[in-house]
C-alpha cells in the first residue's frame, strides 16, 4: 500500500477524468491521497473532494508565490476550517524566490503567520521551499515550528538540509524529480536519509516521474517514486511502501 502525501486532484487538470484517476490510483496500490488546497478555489475544491471521498485528505494554506493576494480574512477562514476532522496539516506554505509575484518580505511575513496558525490548530505544516533554503530554515526556527513539526515537500535540498530539517521534526517528502537520470541531490537524499523520515508524494498533476516525465503526472504514479528509492537503498520496494505509508499515517494523524 502507497500514500500520496501531496496531490493537487483540485487541479483543473483533472476536471474532465477526475473518477478515471482516483480509479487507477486505488487500482495501482495508493490507497489514501492528501489533496493540498493553497488559495481560496483550491482550498474550497480540496474541502469538496475530502466530503465525497473517504480516503481522501485535505491540507489547507496558502502559497508563497500568491502571498501578496492573502488576506487576514482568508487566514481566519482557513484556521476555521481547520477544525473539520479530514484537515490534516496546514500548507503549502514557505518561500519561493524562483517567481517574483510576491515580495519576499510579504513571503515571510506570511509564512510566519501560517506557522503559528499551524500551532494554535496543533497541526503540522506543509513547506513549499524553492530557491529560498536559507530564509526557510531560519524562518521555522525562529517561529520554532518543530513543536508541530511538518514535511518539506518536494525537498530538493542537500543531504546536510535534509539532516537540519529532520532535527527540527520534520519529515523529507520525495517525489518524481528522484528518478530524473540528472536529480543528484534528490538522489543522494533518498540514498542517505533513514527511511524512517521519508514519505512519498506526486505532486500531480506538476512533476511526473520518469517514464512519464514531461505528460501530466498523476497519483498512480506514486510507486515509481517508491521504486527509485527502493533502488537507491538497495532494499525491496515493499519496504519502502511499509516505512513510508506507516510515516505518512503517523505523520497526517490518519487511522489505517
Amino acid at each position: 500500500m502507497f500514500i500520496d502525501t501531496h496531490v493537487h486532484l483540485n487541479s483543473e487538470q483533472y476536471e474532465e477524468d477526475l473518477q478515471q484517476v482516483i480509479d487507477r490510483a486505488l487500482a495501482n496500490n495508493v490507497k489514501k491521497m492528501v489533496v493540498v488546497g493553497f488559495d481560496q478555489p483550491t482550498i474550497k475544491r480540496a474541502m469538496e473532494l475530502v466530503e465525497t471521498y473517504d480516503f481522501l485528505y485535505a491540507v489547507i494554506g496558502w502559497h508563497p508565490v500568491d502571498a501578496i493576494d492573502c488576506t487576514e480574512e482568508d487566514l481566519n477562514w482557513i484556521e476555521r476550517l481547520a477544525a473539520h476532522p479530514k484537515v490534516v496539516a496546514i500548507g503549502e506554505t514557505g518561500l519561493d524566490y524562483h517567481w517574483d509575484k510576491s515580495p519576499k518580505e510579504i513571503q515571510q511575513d506570511l509564512l510566519r503567520k501560517q506557522i503559528q496558525l499551524a500551532k494554535r490548530v496543533k497541526l503540522p505544516i506543509v513547506i513549499h521551499n524553492r530557491e529560498a533554503t536559507n530564509d526557510c530554515i531560519r524562518i521555522l526556527q525562529e517561529e520554532d515550528a518543530s513543536e508541530v513539526g511538518g514535511v518539506m515537500h518536494c525537498f530538493s535540498g542537500s543531504v546536510e538540509t535534509a539532516k537540519i530539517c529532520i532535527e527540527m521534526n520534520f519529515m523529507i517528502g520525495l517525489g518524481g524529480p528522484v528518478t530524473f537520470k540528472n536529480a543528484k541531490k534528490p538522489k543522494e537524499v533518498a540514498e542517505a536519509i533513514p527511511l524512517d523520515y521519508l514519505m512519498v508524494e506526486t505532486d500531480a498533476p506538476f512533476l511526473a516521474p520518469h517514464p512519464h516525465r514531461g505528460k501530466r503526472n498523476e497519483p498512480s504514479y506514486v510507486p515509481l517514486v517508491a521504486e527509485e528509492i527502493a533502488r537507491l537503498k538497495n532494499i525491496a520496494v515493499e519496504e519502502v511502501a511499509e516505512a513510508t505509508t506507516q510515516n505518512a499515517l503517523r505523520f497526517y494523524n490518519i487511522s489505517n
